[in-house]
């Protein structure tokens, strides 16, 4: 039951943030960017497993993370604006992050971070 509940409110988030940028894109936007799933990812891990060590390495790594998703919201726009259709830029947005994330995870231990 735990678990259909962190289901349903999290996907009742996604879900007003789409609804909301069907009008609204700017703040559709501003609601997807920010850090839902991080902060509910930390409630639900925290609920489950209270421990500040855990914690404090959980939300390290999330950060360094997010920096090669970044660039994908560069490049979709771009695509977009040049003619590429939506699911191509969306697959290549996707494919680039994918590298990203790769190349965090290699390079980061080499510069002591702990992912």
């Amino acid at each position: 039951m735990y678990f259909i509940l962190k289901a349903v409110i999290s996907g009742l988030l996604i879900a007003a943030a789409s609804s909301l940028a069907k009008r609204y894109p700017g703040l559709g936007a501003l609601v997807a960017s920010l850090p839902l799933v991080s902060v509910l990812g930390m409630v639900w891990l925290w609920r489950d497993r209270p421990d500040a060590a855990n914690m404090a390495a959980h939300a390290g790594a999330t950060f360094w993370y997010v920096l090669p998703s970044l660039p994908m919201f560069l490049l979709i726009p771009a695509l977009l604006r040049h003619g590429v259709g939506f699911g191509m830029s969306l697959a290549a947005g996707c494919a680039l992050t994918v590298g990203l994330y790769v190349l965090m995870t290699w390079l980061g231990p080499r510069f002591g971070l702990q992912l």
